[in-house]
């Protein structure tokens, strides 16, 4: 008789019975050939094409497209407010993708390895790209930042073989490490003049006061002199410059950072 009471009571609270109205409840459903779990997107399973995310998505969750080589398109609609990481990871079909006003962050990862994408405008309602976030994009070849976005993640275009120019707004306050790295076709860096943080020159990318360089891109030329006004040059500045063969350092420098001449192999 105890083991059978035992075994009623396990039942009951498997099926919740015994927890208080809407208590440790998840809302759990499938939509066609979505998972959602509270709002979030969780795991696609469908065979892939063109895709529209449906309106109870609220996120897309980590990993939720990652590995579908089979995605071409997705539309996401405007009840998304965040992509999560690598989200759409090593799609490697997508060639486009909406991101509606309404999402706010773009996540580590997010669409590293999608190798068919061409363009991308990323709505002025985003305030931050991740790391890696646009990584291997090896397709693209121009990217919008709006003057919402402000800050810039560690590497978040490095390998974006086919960027030829980018243009950095006010907005930004920060911009990680070796953003644009191995950017074999970027000609030139472009800064607003009235951002606060930031300053170009040449196409070639500083802080406001131009005293480190941090960015030169690698398209730029094969010989480069750093002007008298740089102190430092910046962890990754070079990073992936493949077609520079020599830099006039000035007396000027005191200190060159990590990695900042990795890559330069001719």
């Amino acid at each position: 008789m105890k083991k059978r009471i035992v075994s009623i009571v396990l039942v009951l609270a498997m099926l919740g019975l015994f927890l208080p109205s809407g208590a440790g409840s998840m809302n759990v459903f499938a939509d066609g050939d979505f998972k959602i779990e509270d709002g979030v997107l969780t795991k696609y399973t469908g065979a892939g094409g063109d895709v529209t995310i449906p309106n109870s998505v609220t996120s897309i969750g980590g990993h939720a497209f990652s590995g579908c080589s089979s995605l071409t398109s997705v539309t996401i609609g405007n009840s998304v407010t965040s992509i999560g990481d690598e989200a759409f990871s090593f799609c490697s079909s997508l060639t486009s993708v909406t991101i509606p006003n309404s999402v706010t962050s773009i996540g580590e990862y997010a669409f590293y390895g999608c190798s068919s994408l061409t363009s991308v405008t990323i709505p002025n309602s985003v305030t931050s790209i991740g790391e890696y976030a646009f990584s291997n994009c090896s397709s693209l070849t121009s990217v919008t930042i709006p003057n919402s976005v402000t800050s810039i993640g560690e590497y978040a275009f490095e390998d974006c073989s086919s960027l030829t120019s980018v243009t950095i707004p006010n907005s930004v306050t920060s911009i990680g490490g070796s953003a644009f790295s191995n950017c074999a076709e970027l000609t030139c860096i472009n800064v607003n003049s009235g951002n606060a943080n930031y300053a170009s020159q040449d196409g070639v990318l500083y802080n406001k006061s131009k005293t480190e360089l941090l960015c030169y891109p690698n398209k730029k030329g094969n010989t480069f002199a750093i002007p008298n006004f740089v102190t430092s040059i910046g962890d990754g500045a070079f990073d992936g410059c493949s077609s520079l063969k020599s830099v006039t350092i000035p007396n000027s420098v005191t200190s060159i950072g990590d990695g900042a001449f990795e890559g330069c192999s001719s």
